[in-house]
């Protein structure tokens, strides 16, 4: 992989982990595109991975700290509530994750229209929250388990992690803003296990992972980290102004193209 597909890449990573577009979509689509395994290499995923999560911490940096200090009250308070909230949420993707994540992937590696026909579910989803009126709930338990629900489903390459996490929140009727501000937050901690897993297989068999310089890690990683800060800042305000259809118009679009090139 050379040093402009490594950027080309993080930034696709960067824009598309938090955008509802569909990260692991539009990579494997980048990945045909470009000729690269980058899909396949363990050391460069665990990078960008790293590196979005690194951005959402750093725009969520405020609400992270306050949790903490409410952790450490040690009784039942917002942030026991909100930490409690979180685990649940993890539990589906959790399972899934660990026992098929590695079968679903490679089922999709190099399948284009597979890949845009959850693009199109994508843009499904997306396009109903157009109908759906403001909602005015917090996020509960049973929201929680609802939108953790969702993000097993997005463990799908061209399924979006934010958007199915987001629109799903929305047309249960939790909040715009807390919908968003939970979605980003419950991914933190799959995205650093699924992170850490891989740094597990990579240092079990690094001689199969060789081959990708210093250079093209290091700019991949900037390339996400910057996209990623730009594309969650922006998400915010996108889901305030209720503008997700706009991306259900793009997924459409990407989904369909993808499906007839492979035609």
């Amino acid at each position: 992989m050379t040093w402009i597909e490594a950027l080309i890449l993080g930034v696709i990573q960067g824009l598309t982990e938090f955008l509802p577009v569909s990260s692991s979509g539009h990579l494997e689509i980048g990945s045909v595109l470009l000729g690269t395994t980058s899909g396949d290499n363990l050391l460069f995923a665990v990078i960008v991975h790293a590196a979005t999560a690194l951005s959402t911490i750093i725009v969520f940096r405020k609400d992270i700290l306050d949790i903490l200090k409410g952790l450490f009250e040690l009784k039942w308070n917002e942030s026991w509530k909100f930490a409690a909230l979180i685990v649940i949420s993890m539990i589906p993707v959790g399972i899934a994750g660990v026992f098929f994540e590695d079968e679903i992937s490679g089922f999709f590696i190099g399948n284009l229209i597979l890949v845009g026909s959850m693009l199109l579910f994508t843009s499904l989803l997306l396009f109903f929250t157009y109908f759906k009126s403001d909602g005015v709930k917090e996020v509960s338990f049973s929201e929680a388990i609802i939108m953790g629900l969702a993000q097993t489903i997005a463990i799908l390459p061209g399924i979006s992690r934010s958007g199915a996490t987001i629109a799903t929140g929305l047309l249960i009727g939790v909040d715009k803003e807390k919908a968003t501000r939970f979605s980003f937050l419950m991914v933190l901690p799959p995205i650093l296990g699924a992170s850490l897993l891989k740094t597990k297989d990579y240092f079990e068999a690094p001689a199969s992972h060789e081959g990708l310089a210093i250079l093209p890690m290091v700019i991949g990683f900037i390339g996400a980290l910057i996209s990623g800060y730009i594309a969650c800042k922006w998400m915010t305000n996108i889901v305030k102004k209720g503008k997700l259809y706009y991306f259900a118009i793009y997924c459409l679009t990407v989904g369909l193209i993808a499906i007839i090139s492979q035609w």
